[in-house]
């Protein structure tokens, strides 16, 4: 009975964790892994499903468990200044609904089969995943740390989620990296997401200049960060389309989602502009959301076709 009563309380905990970090935005960087390994599956001509679909999956869950990884780090480490954020006071570790002791175990647990789900590519005698998981993790855990002591922390988180297309390329043929598409890819990313991490920072100027932590907004002031987002969105689009001109496999789907994913950018600067941050839902999960998605699938589809 008694361990029922603990196995329950677990279950509780992990659906209260799950929510929290929002299982669901994993769809901001999961697009571009997916693309980067589609582009390291075709870089020798046509893809050979018969690996390539494992691989595929395999990638998939390597993105769940570093991304939980991450953000149970942050929940984690940030707790005490969560707690005292209006905008985050309710956080199943911020709020103490649930003990830093169990976030522990899951994150202990997702790191773990991080790992074991990177070893799997061993089986096409290749090492480099298993063998970078490890620095990997420890890169994803360093970001809480970093807007502590830097406004450049939203640039590092850039770096992280800028991983994903380079890590699944080189888990599906590591001889992509000497290749230039995949690290104008990877590029693109980090000044995507450096890009909206300013703008979603806009809601705790008050609470970060209270605290003494150094995000763009609170650090430089509002309108410098703005514009250091603007051009971080600016490079992105040149980077994609530098993607373009360098991957002869791409053609006009590619080119198409590239110039959309500027016009959705460019709503998301005018909405933040006219709005503020009361329409912050719009501007960082549904537009980031839908861009990230436009452009992986029709990057992929330009692939396969």
């Amino acid at each position: 009975m008694l361990g029922f009563y603990h196995a329950h309380l677990m279950t509780t905990a992990l659906f209260k964790l799950l929510s929290d970090i929002k299982i669901s935005h994993t769809i901001f960087a999961m697009p571009f892994a997916v693309l980067g390994g589609f582009m390291a599956g075709s870089n020798d001509g046509e893809i050979i499903w018969s690996a390539f679909g494992w691989q595929l999956l395999l990638i998939v869950a390597c993105m769940f468990f570093a991304r939980n990884v991450a953000m149970l780090a942050n929940r984690i480490l940030d707790k005490e200044i969560d707690a005292k954020n209006p905008r985050t006071e309710n956080r199943a570790l911020a709020s103490g609904e649930v003990l830093p002791r169990i976030a522990g175990i899951y994150l202990a647990s997702n790191a773990i089969l991080f790992i074991a789900t990177t070893s799997v590519f061993l089986v096409w005698n290749n090492s480099y995943p298993m063998s970078l998981s490890v620095i990997v993790l420890v890169w994803l855990c360093v970001y809480p740390y970093l807007k502590r002591f830097t406004w450049l922390c939203h640039i590092f988180l850039g770096a992280s989620l800028a991983l994903s297309p380079v890590a699944a390329a080189i888990a599906v043929n590591p001889e992509t990296i000497q290749h230039a598409p995949i690290w104008f890819l990877s590029g693109a990313v980090l000044c995507w997401v450096a890009g909206f991490d300013i703008i979603y920072a806009l809601q705790d100027v008050a609470c970060d200049k209270r605290d003494n932590l150094k995000s763009m907004p609170a650090s430089l002031g509002i309108r410098p960060a703005m514009l250091i987002s603007q051009t971080l969105h600016c490079l992105c689009i040149a980077l994609l389309f530098a993607v373009a001109s360098t991957e002869p496999k791409f053609g006009w789907w590619f080119l198409s989602g590239i110039f959309l994913f500027a016009m959705l950018l460019f709503v998301e600067h005018l909405t933040v502009k006219k709005w503020g941050t009361t329409k912050i839902a719009l501007t960082f999960f549904t537009l980031n959301g839908i861009v990230s998605l436009l452009l992986g699938t029709v990057g992929v589809v330009d692939l396969l076709t």
